[in-house]
């Protein structure tokens, strides 16, 4: 966490225990290993004696000024302020792969799956430093290269000590693959070598010549799974290793400066393997070529014991890095340990969270619970699931690691679903379908009526229909329907029309989208000549009070074609409710006080009304005569 004011800039970093505690709670600060310092931006406001303060985003942090007086200044403030971004990696369009491609190996206990994806990311991403003109570019590819390889040398260990859990006797056979893996540089000058023209006279012919000693290149090793006991293997080792000083007591190699020094190497000589650090260039490599020519069966319980003196021995008076200090912890079997300092030292929660699910599935975590109710697994998958969330496409990928997620993964979905933009409808969908696989009622609730207020302002009425029927929300569809019902009157047509057609049981949400979807129908009915039954339906609409009274003049109007058929459409019975609903319209206008209509208007209403009295008594007159002359 970083905290700006007018002329320092402080940084407090908080111990692993520490951040680890401080995630249950709600304003959590982000662990140092998780954070970048961007390149500065200035901000007036702190050259000016301001005292700034700041807020966690997602994945920002906001910056702004407060009321608090700071201390006066010894000198002139400073504009320029780092900013700090937590996740940096997942922008990163090569280490997307990495994400996606592994978050489908969750949950399966197959480490060298994980190690594959890890190193075609590593490739992709030496390749493109490689060819890259730009140097920051170049540079900024190769820090994540030297972080991935950092990671798959931990990952490789950790599978060596913990997954496979060899024991002693092929333990040594495990390590010496694990350091030959990640040492290729030997590879290199093997080719250069080979490829002179007197490989012999070549000048690195016996570095590369010891550095195939110093890997035990053809050595025998104890076979687990052969007929040799690891009692039998130590003591033939022994024979063969007396053998070895008895040629250096008679100076068997002598002449040979280079010969002896291997020999030398094969007798276990601490001295000449220290003084080729160079080729060893790790004091884990020194570890296990001492353990290969002094001690080949070493117990997995011994492992500490070496490691700490052969770091010691290497390093000298070298502080150790944080990448020593996690092998250290990895040697002395502290899974926990390993845990912390690589949440604290590498740069996204990527490999914690996965190594640790892993271990988990390998019962190795049992004991390690937090105190706030989640273990660590679902804490470390929590956390970067979380990051992932702050990605525009990443986001998916997050949904499947809270599902996994027993104790918590529900409510971090539910709190993170939330801050997804709804950049388009397409994502809104994508969304809305996470939500309602998983039966998350308020968040569908919450997309839909986003999206429908969208549509709404976008005078999309269909699509705004469509997202209210879906959210269930009656009032919203009846403010919708209205909409539609008012454009129908000013231009005499429905837009639309294939949702309206199509509504179905969703029109009984509202007694509006109700009348909305009868009242289309009703159109259909007369355009398709069934003139008695559309009438039947346009009178219904108006005493069973399902349409608005506002609407009434539209549907009397609307009756008028009807009214002036050859044939009688209206019977006697539905006349005089048709006429009853004029008069009780009629009536209703005339007691609003403080119309707004002009006189224009008025008159256009009057002749309405005057045109519907009369067609309204020829109908009567005719259906009378007709059913009267049925009667007789």
């Amino acid at each position: 966490m970083c905290q700006c004011a007018s002329t320092t800039s402080t940084c407090h970093w908080m111990d692993a225990v520490t951040w680890v505690k401080a995630q249950s709670g709600c304003g959590r600060e982000p662990p140092p290993r998780a954070l970048k310092r961007n390149p500065a931006t200035q901000y007036p406001a702190a050259g000016r004696g301001k005292h700034l303060g700041f807020a966690w985003g997602p994945g920002d942090i906001l910056v702004f000024e407060t009321h608090h007086q700071p201390k006066a200044a010894k000198g002139p403030g400073s504009p320029y302020i780092h900013e700090v971004r937590k996740d940096e990696d997942i922008y990163s369009p090569i280490l997307r792969k990495l994400f996606n491609e592994s978050h489908l190996i969750l949950f399966v206990s197959v480490s060298k799956n994980y190690r594959s994806v890890i190193r075609a990311c590593m490739e992709e991403l030496q390749q493109v430093a490689v060819s890259s003109q730009d140097s920051e570019v170049a540079s900024q590819y190769g820090d994540q290269v030297s972080i991935l390889l950092a990671i798959e040398l931990i990952w490789n260990l950790c599978e060596v000590l913990f997954i496979d859990a060899a024991p002693a006797g092929s333990l040594l056979l495990h390590l010496l693959d694990w350091v030959r893996l990640h040492k290729a540089d030997v590879d290199e000058k093997t080719r250069d070598v080979l490829q002179s023209e007197s490989p012999a006279e070549h000048p690195n012919y016996w570095d590369v010549v010891v550095c195939y000693v110093l890997q035990g290149s053809k050595m025998p090793f104890y076979n687990p799974s052969g007929t040799q006991t690891l009692t039998e293997f130590d003591v033939k080792w022994r024979h063969w290793h007396e053998e070895v000083d008895r040629c250096l007591q008679d100076n068997s190699f002598a002449s040979s400066q280079h010969l002896e020094t291997i020999c030398k190497i094969l007798a276990g000589d601490e001295d000449i393997l220290l003084e080729h650090r160079e080729l060893l260039s790790t004091w884990y490599h020194y570890m296990v070529t001492r353990l290969l020519y002094c001690h080949p069966t070493v117990k997995p319980t011994e492992l500490h014991y070496y490691a700490q003196s052969c770091l010691t021995m290497f390093l000298e008076t070298s502080a150790p890095e944080p990448l020593d200090n996690i092998l250290l912890a990895a040697f002395e079997f502290d899974i926990h340990q390993v845990i912390k300092d690589c949440s604290i030292a590498l740069n996204n929660w990527w490999f914690v969270a996965h190594l640790t699910d892993l271990l988990d599935h390998c019962n190795l975590l049992q004991s390690h619970n937090l105190h706030f109710g989640s273990n660590l697994r679902e804490f470390l998958i929590l956390e970067y699931a979380s990051g992932l969330f702050t990605h525009h496409s990443l986001w998916q990928l997050a949904v499947d690691y809270f599902d996994h997620c027993p104790e918590f993964g529900r409510v971090y979905l539910e709190l993170q679903i939330e801050r997804v933009p709804l950049d388009t409808e397409r994502k809104a969908l994508k969304v809305l379908r996470i939500c309602e696989q998983r039966q998350m009622s308020e968040q569908v609730r919450s997309i839909c009526k986003i999206m429908a207020m969208r549509a709404l302002r976008n005078n999309r009425l269909g699509s705004a229909l469509s997202w209210s029927i879906r959210a269930k929300d009656a009032a919203f569809a009846t403010l919708i329907s209205e909409r539609f019902l008012q454009d129908y009157c000013s231009k005499g047509t429905f837009s639309d029309l294939d949702l309206i057609d199509n509504l179905g049981p969703a029109m009984l949400l509202s007694d509006r989208l109700t009348f909305l979807g009868k009242y289309r129908e009703f159109h259909k009915l007369y355009g398709e000549k069934r003139f008695t039954e559309a009438a039947k339906l346009l009178l219904s609409l108006m005493t069973a009070k399902i349409a608005p009274q506002s609407f009434w003049m539209t549907l009397l109007t609307d009756a008028l074609p009807l009214l002036e058929q050859k044939d009688v459409i209206f019977s006697a019975d539905q006349t005089y409710e048709l006429m009853y609903c004029l008069e009780e319209l009629t009536s209703s206008l005339n007691k609003t006080p403080g119309s707004d209509q002009t006189m224009q208007d008025e008159d256009i209403e009057v002749t309405k009304v005057e045109l519907l009295r009369l067609a309204l008594a020829r109908n009567l007159a005719m259906a009378i005569v007709k059913e009267g002359t049925v009667e007789a």
